[in-house]
């Protein structure tokens, strides 16, 4: 009775936690708020995501994980373990866990050894490691196990994954380091550039989320931003339209365009004339952004669509696994 399976999902925006026959415990942004001196932890999740360009000098703010890999260790474990300890008092147990926890699929041993120890240190009877794809694809309804191929897009916040999987495995695949974030500092770029106005990450986002746009709407959206004006050093504001977040995502789309095509032309070819049947899946909080599936599909011409629960999908696949 007090076992526990958990599966993880250690998104470089996002950490997911799933508690077998519980459901997702746990959806707190990657950010950790600390002081400098001390070391003290002030705040996780979203509480120290909201401090994101507003601390003061002797409180630090920093995501822990960059392009889907430890960056800050002793960070990234004391995170860990919080969200961890949150979950098993959700669920009432007081037993060590057994843990699945997500890699991005190019990730090196080295990388996956840091996560592993990491995620050992927070208490856990068992760890393993599932490759995003794979878990994405379990958690977006897939049955891995049949020789048929699936082809994956998983792009979350610091990476894109492609991958064809076919038998419980994975094929072909290719993991850049492009991804959600790459969005945000296009956007920040782009309103540097063209309304000479600086803007925080935490807006850049708020664009995205709000009227970003890979292919163009029936009807063009607007927003109307604030930020500083870099000439005058002032407050000002502007109004920006989601046909200009196609030019400013531009450039961080052809790259993933790109590997998909790329994946798919090194692809045995029964595997892809599978996916060209049933399609390809889009999942990762990155393939909600406006217009990608369509996008997809007229560069490929397969039919592409957004998984459901596209940003639950990998840590569903991750922790309906565990222990198997």
């Amino acid at each position: 009775m007090f076992d526990m399976d958990i599966g993880i999902d250690l998104g470089t925006a996002n950490v997911l936690v799933y508690v077998k026959g519980k459901g997702i415990v746990i959806n707190q942004p990657s950010v950790v708020a600390f002081e400098k001196k001390s070391k003290r932890l002030i705040a996780i999740g979203q509480k120290a995501k909201l401090m994101l360009g507003k601390a003061p000098a002797n409180i630090e703010v920093i995501r822990p994980l960059k392009q889907g890999v430890i960056s800050d260790y002793s960070v990234t474990e004391r995170m860990i373990k919080a969200f961890i300890d949150a979950a098993m008092q959700k669920k009432r147990m007081f037993g060590r866990p057994r843990i699945c926890v997500c890699v991005p699929s190019g990730v090196t041993e080295v990388e996956k050894r840091a996560v592993v120890d990491a995620v050992y240190r927070t208490g856990a009877k068992h760890v393993d490691i599932m490759e995003e794809p794979i878990a994405a694809a379990i958690g977006s309804g897939v049955d891995i196990s049949l020789p048929k191929g699936t082809m994956i897009v998983d792009i979350g916040g610091g990476t894109s994954d492609v991958a064809v999987i076919s038998l419980g495995g994975i094929v072909e695949s290719n993991s850049l380091k492009l991804a959600g974030d790459d969005y945000n500092d296009a956007i920040v770029k782009y309103i540097r550039r063209t309304y000479n106005l600086l803007i925080g990450e935490p807006t850049a986002e708020k664009i995205k989320m709000t009227i970003g746009s890979v292919y163009p709407r029936e009807e063009p959206v607007v927003m109307e931003v604030k930020g500083r004006d870099l000439v005058t050093g002032f407050p000002a504001r502007i109004v920006v339209s989601s046909e200009e977040t196609i030019e400013a995502f531009a450039e961080v789309t052809s790259q993933i365009l790109d590997t998909v095509h790329n994946v798919l032309e090194i692809s045995p070819p029964e595997l892809v004339a599978d996916i060209a049947e049933q399609g390809i899946i889009l999942s990762g909080g990155g393939s909600l952004i406006y217009g990608l599936d369509k996008l997809v599909e007229e560069s490929t011409g397969i039919h592409a669509y957004v998984g459901e629960a596209a940003l639950e999908a990998v840590v569903v696949g991750a922790g309906t696994t565990v222990h198997r």
